[in-house]
């Protein structure tokens, strides 16, 4: 399984600190505290960069979800 944590090291730290503050240390999706990741809304493989606009909060399970994995 895929673990999106290693993914989250690609942000710049600085970045992922700005946008968990932004959004209140919350999922976006289901409003957890927990296991929180950031991920791109657009994926950098679609040539999305590290953006504040194209980041936000998700929760483990969340995050998962949306790249289908389960």
């Amino acid at each position: 399984m895929r673990r999106f944590s290693q993914v989250d090291s690609a942000i710049p730290q600085q970045l992922r600190l700005q946008i968990l503050i932004r959004d209140s240390w919350r999922c976006q999706i289901c409003g957890s505290m927990r296991r929180l990741d950031v991920h791109h809304q657009t994926f950098r493989s679609h040539g999305a960069e590290h953006s504040e606009q194209n980041l936000i909060t998700l929760f483990r399970t969340c995050h998962s979800s949306l790249h289908g994995v389960a």
